[in-house]
């Protein structure tokens, strides 16, 4: 084998080169002829002095031969990489999902082996070979068992149709999938899952082409050409999961969340100062808004300053979706303002949101019923006719909620407590703050660093004789906040008056389903932290994740109707270890087989793709003979 540069023209009939990777082979006349194995393309930039090297390495990988000296690593890259082409190009495929078919091989020489080939019993291709075991090498691992599912969510959601027809082409499609999947099954930054696709993944063998030289710039176009798209795929994708699984527009659960960035994103004038989900009041901030419906899927989602309050933001994505006020909205406590409450009645749209009303205990005028009885928790509700506001109000009390109180109560007075008690301590030794004012001070300061329980204490502060330091600090817990009469309650309201108790909680439990999203979002989708700068960088980013959430969901909402329930990232470890593997053996007769394949499915994977309803064999088999 050798590299050759030649030229060629074009259609315009302008003159361009390019490189070609040729074959020396002898006819069966006995003539010396050449082939071309593979157009390496105009853009090849090795040196010359490198092609031969390149192009020996080339040969030794297809026929299963060790080097004895090391290559530098890029030409050995670049040599897996036009190998694994060539052989492709040269192979015969066999589907593996049909296993029965007759298999085909392909020889490049004048092959004895082809005539091996024969039928079992059963009418199945065999092929018997004598080969020298001792030759066995396995090489180009990649995984394959989360692409292979995520793939098969999206062509479930008919992604790539979508994609063609909103103007797409073909190798864009190819690439905009590899974004969303690669997300999917390698969270992180586009940089990370470009990596990941191009060197640890057989995605691009499903898709029937090739990451090995996937340009980085071309991926970042992709990811702005979706998010230039975000509303019809949005739109597409969610009609779809309907039609799919039969769902109803009878509930729609809205929220906000936010992410960070690493860096200042002076570029973003969305990248704000906020209130951080993740405690990071140190960094600028992003926020997403999403609607789901009851089982989860998306409807809408929105990116919004990190600095925006909740309440803003309801009406802006309320209204995106059109004029179907036929479903219930279910919101937290964080949007329930009486201006958007009234635009709700308004504009005439149904609604469920947790008020803000303080200090509830359960009303006296009917009984409370039990919704929830489990062996951690148990609610009660009790169902009130408002008629000031016209609205329904369930009062509810739960036992979770209440423990969950005591327990971050008793947290946080244990930390004040501690911190009140080193000050007392520090009284009486050198070095530490004595002086009256200051320590009256410091005490003021504990107060409000932990004032959901500073209330519950009364402190006074002794002066000694001078009045210049103080002498001591006693403290006395008040009167127990957290007894069950006091802790554990909630309410919720809606304008719906013809809901009973138990529908009203159920409903409004719905929220826990956007709760889970956004969970997901974060802890296994690579939604934080954002390490991009521009703001529409950043928003290409968010709405990967978003779209990859829409086959995450897909898959999930599947497995859990079969028993399975496990996480994303709990399933994503057990596909991890199916991979696609090139086993490459020394034939009796001088030849050289390759075979590449995928591994048999393991236990776990199995009953993953059964309650899939997908072939356990992904991908194809590909014999080659050199």
């Amino acid at each position: 084998m050798f590299i050759r540069f030649t030229t060629q023209k074009n259609k315009n009939g302008e003159i361009y080169g390019t490189h070609r990777l040729v074959e020396s082979y002898r006819n069966a006349q006995g003539k010396v002829r050449q082939q071309t194995l593979l157009n390496l393309g105009s853009s090849f930039d090795f040196p010359k002095e490198q092609w031969k090297i390149l192009a020996d390495r080339v040969e030794e990988i297809m026929k299963g031969q060790n080097r004895l000296f090391d290559l530098d690593v890029l030409l050995e890259k670049e040599a897996q990489r036009i190998a694994k082409l060539v052989i492709s190009q040269l192979s015969d495929i066999v589907v593996a999902k049909n296993q029965s078919a007759p298999v085909a091989t392909h020889d490049n020489t004048t092959s004895e082996a082809a005539s091996i080939l024969r039928e079992n019993a059963s009418g199945v291709a065999v092929d018997y070979q004598t080969v020298d075991i001792n030759s066995l090498q396995h090489r180009d691992i990649r995984k394959i068992g989360a692409e292979y599912v995520g793939l098969h969510a999206a062509q479930q959601l008919k992604l790539e149709r979508i994609l063609l027809e909103i103007g797409f082409n073909q190798k864009q499609v190819h690439i905009a999938l590899a974004n969303i999947i690669g997300r999917l099954v390698q969270p992180g930054s586009e940089r990370s899952t470009h990596r990941y696709l191009s060197e640890h993944s057989a995605l691009d063998e499903l898709l029937n082409t090739d990451f090995s030289d996937l340009s980085l710039k071309n991926f970042y176009k992709i990811a702005d050409l979706l998010y230039k798209n975000k509303e019809k795929i949005e739109k597409s994708l969610y009609h779809r999961e309907k039609d799919l699984f039969n769902l109803e527009e009878t509930i729609s659960l809205y929220d906000i969340t936010n992410t960070y960035f690493e860096g200042r994103c002076l570029a973003n004038p969305k990248a704000q100062y906020g209130r951080s989900k993740e405690k990071r009041t140190d960094c600028p901030l992003v926020a997403l808004g999403m609607i789901l419906d009851g089982s989860g899927f998306p409807k809408k989602s929105d990116i919004f300053p990190g600095n925006i309050g909740e309440p803003k933001t309801l009406q802006k994505i309320i209204e995106s979706l059109g004029d179907n006020k036929k479903a219930i909205i279910v919101m937290d406590a964080g949007f329930a303002t009486e201006e958007n409450l009234n635009w709700m009645r308004e504009t005439q749209r149904k609604y469920i949101v947790v008020s803000r009303k303080r200090d509830l205990v359960m009303p006296d005028d009917n009984a409370p019923i039990i919704v929830k009885q489990t062996t951690n928790n148990l609610v009660k509700v009790t169902l009130v006719d408002n008629k000031e506001t016209n609205e329904l109000e369930l009062y509810c009390h739960s036992k979770a909620k209440e423990e969950k109180t005591k327990q971050m109560v008793n947290k946080f007075t244990d930390r004040f407590e501690t911190e009140l008690l080193k000050l007392k301590e520090g009284l009486n030794k050198k070095g530490y703050t004595k002086q009256y004012d200051k320590v009256v001070e410091k005490v003021g300061r504990l107060k409000e660093q932990y004032k959901k329980v500073g209330k519950l204490y009364e402190i006074s502060i002794t002066p000694d004789a001078d009045s210049k330091n103080a002498s001591n600090i006693v403290w006395k817990r008040l009167e127990d906040q957290t007894s069950s009469d006091k802790t554990g309650f909630y309410c919720l309201r809606t304008n719906q008056k013809n809901l009973d108790a138990k529908t009203f909680w159920e409903t409004y439990t719905m929220l826990t389903e956007l709760e889970a999203a956004f969970r997901n979002l974060k802890s296994e989708l690579g939604f934080r932290p954002v390490f991009h700068q521009k703001e529409k960088r950043i928003d290409a980013h968010l709405f990967i994740s978003v779209i990859a959430y829409h086959l995450l969901h897909t898959i999930r909402y599947q497995l859990k109707e079969r028993g399975i329930s496990s996480s994303w990232q709990t399933l994503r470890d057990l596909l991890d270890t199916q991979c696609r593997i090139t086993t490459t053996l020394k034939l009796e007769n001088g030849q050289t087989v390759q075979i590449r394949k995928s591994n048999s499915p393991d236990a776990n994977q199995l009953q993953i793709y059964k309650a899939l309803g997908i072939n356990s064999h992904p991908g194809k088999t590909e014999k080659t003979y050199l």
